[in-house]
């Protein structure tokens, strides 16, 4: 896997040689026009700004690279997981989703598809398969979860969903296709907020869609180009220069996750260390099994919400945010977005900073807590 990645990468960062002639830009051009020259017969050239763009055409490209599978951008990561809500359900269907993910996930189906006649019904994450699929129109997924990072067997329910008549869609934000390849595993569409790691700066909102059923990809299509869910190309320019840096970026983060995991697991602060990689996760054999990285987040539980906000703000290396993928460590108690976890459970996100320095000061907050916190 790791040797696939590897190509898929090159090929990347060299995506746009055969395209150019001489004398053009290596570097991506920004193309932000609404209008496009086109006397006479409309056909097979770009039309108008709101279903064509050369710049986000680039980075689906690019993002296609990595996925093996025709992908479709869209201006955020939540505009991403709409869209094939949107475009392929109907008033009476049924879908599954993990009761542990991103929970904005269930507040769309709560508040917007229910009011469309669509059923959401929720499972956690580690007994996903419970149960079965039958019924279901779409079997979300989302694996590791966040942020409690538990696991699912990505192939055997993509398997016992798709016998059940389903569609399974991956949601592969926190890993990335150089951490984790759904599509590979049997999901039939991967979506991602690419405002995380595949950007890497924390200064745009991203996402895409990809799939390798043309149906579904003419449906989600059909549905970006009359919502007008598109991306604009000064952040479609954005997200494909991050693109080109992910594999240093994303190595560089889960090889200090690791050391972080490994030198924070069994400190006298923390109640529990929950991470994919160390040998004590449940589910670290199928981490292993299906996964090319153990990622870059770690779910830390210390013993108060006062003991995680004086954590999070007395670290000099982490940065409180409430996103994560950036070159900055980040953390933030989930609880105050109202995820079902310990009030003092802190979903740290690993960033680019040096391995060692970010070690002791991480150990070092920690030993310097407070006493009665």
């Amino acid at each position: 896997m790791t040797d696939t990645n590897s190509s898929r990468t090159a090929r990347l960062i060299h995506a746009r040689r055969d395209g150019l002639n001489k004398g053009d830009p290596v570097a991506l051009p920004i193309v932000p026009s609404a209008t496009f020259h086109l006397p006479g017969d409309p056909a097979g050239v770009a039309q108008y700004g709101r279903s064509h763009n050369p710049t986000w055409e680039a980075v689906e490209h690019a993002l296609s690279l990595l996925e093996d599978a025709p992908c479709l951008a869209f201006p955020s990561g939540m505009a991403a997981i709409t869209a094939p809500f949107m475009a392929l359900l109907k008033a009476g269907d049924r879908i599954l989703l993990p009761s542990d993910g991103y929970y904005t996930t269930r507040l769309l189906a709560d508040r917007i598809l229910a009011r469309l006649g669509v059923t959401a019904e929720t499972r956690p994450t580690a007994q996903f398969a419970d149960g079965g699929f039958d019924g279901f129109r779409i079997v979300y997924i989302e694996t590791p979860s966040n942020p409690g990072l538990d696991i699912l067997d990505i192939k055997a329910v993509s398997d016992a969903a798709h016998a059940a008549g389903a569609l399974v869609i991956a949601d592969n934000t926190t890993m990335t296709p150089l951490g984790q390849r759904p599509l590979a595993l049997g999901a039939d569409i991967v979506v991602a907020a690419d405002t995380k790691a595949v950007n890497g700066h924390s200064d745009v909102l991203y996402g895409h869609v990809a799939s390798r059923d043309e149906a579904v990809m003419s449906a989600v299509s059909e549905w970006r180009k009359l919502s007008g869910s598109i991306p604009g190309p000064f952040e479609s320019w954005l997200v494909h220069r991050g693109l080109e840096t992910l594999e240093l970026r994303f190595a560089r983060m889960c090889d200090s996750a690791e050391a972080v995991a490994k030198a924070l697991k069994g400190h006298a602060a923390l109640e529990t260390l929950r991470y994919p990689g160390l040998p004590d996760h449940p589910a670290h054999h199928l981490a292993a099994a299906q996964m090319d990285r153990f990622g870059f987040l770690l779910g830390l539980t210390l013993r108060s919400e006062a003991a995680a906000e004086h954590f999070i703000d007395n670290c000099p290396l982490i940065q409180p945010a409430t996103s994560f993928g950036g070159i900055h460590t980040s953390a933030e108690r989930r609880a105050r977005w109202g995820d079902a976890v310990a009030p003092g459970f802190v979903r740290l996100a690993v960033g680019c900073e040096p391995t060692e320095e970010l070690v002791s000061a991480l150990v070092q907050t920690l030993d310097n807590l407070p006493a009665g916190l």
